[in-house]
């Protein structure tokens, strides 16, 4: 029986440096017991951002090319690469505590991808990892990105799942450094209805099975 309490919170639209923000706050109110595991849900505007072992020389796009489209491009304290967000994806970032008993990065990680292929399988998707990559792929694929930071065993960044996204928004990238692997969304692989509200709440409901969470709101 899940033992421990997960409120989700669903932020809708949010810009990158605002939800940044609000994850430093909620993490030291984590980590003072202020508040509960959170999980946020939300949309980011276009934007490109980069992990602290990320090579800007992965954004291809020209400094003229961002600044015509409007995305900036921020460097984060997450780890991973380079990678992409906007309208059509679906983000989550979890505020957890990994005390006492899931004081385990990489478990941790391979945990967030196994919620990701549960929730794409309701869709009728088959998606896997790849050994020695991070994120939940499609073939040779990627359809979910992963990015987290842990401060004194509280969590936060996390990942980004491409729903409906505009696919064609990567080639501004190298996305995560690989050069050998394409991309793709959700829309592109089933014919189901993928609205956003549908995988949220999928996933929500997945995420509490995986990390044995009871859902105590949603807002």
């Amino acid at each position: 029986m899940p033992s421990r309490l997960l409120e989700v919170r669903r932020l809708g639209v949010l810009p990158f440096r605002e939800a940044e923000s609000l994850q430093q706050k909620l993490v030291i109110e984590r980590q003072q017991g202020r508040v509960p595991d959170l999980l946020l849900m939300l949309e980011h505007p276009k934007v490109i951002t980069l992990g602290v072992s990320g090579d800007r020389g992965n954004v291809l796009a020209s400094e003229k090319t961002l600044l015509e489209q409007g995305i900036k491009v921020h460097q984060t304290r997450r780890g991973g690469d380079v990678t992409y967000h906007g309208p059509g994806q679906l983000i989550g970032y979890p505020i957890l505590s990994l005390k006492p008993d899931r004081c385990d990065l990489h478990r941790y990680v391979r945990d967030l991808e196994e919620v990701m292929i549960r929730t794409v399988n309701d869709f009728g998707v088959r998606a896997l990892r790849i050994p020695g990559l991070t994120g939940v792929w499609v073939g040779e694929r990627k359809l979910a990105a992963v990015g987290v930071r842990v401060s004194r065993w509280v969590t936060s960044h996390g990942f980004a799942m491409n729903i409906t996204t505009d696919l064609d928004d990567f080639s501004l990238i190298r996305p995560c450094g690989i050069s050998d692997k394409g991309v793709t969304s959700l829309a592109q692989l089933t014919d189901d209805d993928v609205s956003s509200v549908r995988v949220a709440d999928s996933l929500a409901r997945h995420f509490s099975d995986v990390f044995s969470f009871q859902v105590t709101s949603s807002s």
